[in-house]
């Protein structure tokens, strides 16, 4: 576990999964279909517990100012500050990695209790999973 400083707020695009994790893949596949692909476009998954089950978000940032503003999607700010993360490699190999990596990270008692579990997809083979501390 590393902290990772996000230096400022990252607003997304989202599109909620029908259920978790079963809705998961089929949430992302949503969104991609509605986004073209672009190395300049931030990728994320984002969840947290509500209402004693866990909301999924597949989001995206913008590559343009208000490209996606009439698209009927949710928006979410990830929130600056320090985050614990974890970062894993090929992690189509083993998706159970992220979910292992999420319970050592909100097993800190110093995370945000308003924050979400933030996946960020830095590229095609690897993600940064990420828990907001508190301030």
């Amino acid at each position: 576990m590393k902290p990772y400083l996000l230096p400022e707020d990252i607003s997304v695009y989202c599109i909620r999964a029908a259920s978790f994790p079963d809705g998961v893949l089929a949430a992302h596949q949503q969104l991609h279909a509605l986004l073209p692909f672009s190395a300049e476009r931030g990728y994320f998954g984002l969840s947290r517990p509500e209402n004693g089950s866990i909301e999924y978000y597949a989001a995206a940032s913008e590559c343009i100012p208000g490209e996606l503003s009439g698209k009927d999607l949710k928006e979410i700010i990830i929130r600056s500050g320090t985050y614990n993360s974890i970062t894993i490699e090929h992690y189509m190999r083993d998706t159970a990695a992220i979910g292992e990596a999420f319970r050592q990270l909100i097993a800190d008692p110093g995370i945000d209790p308003q924050g979400y579990c933030v996946e960020w997809y830095l590229t095609q083979e690897t993600v940064r999973c990420m828990v907001r501390l508190q301030a």
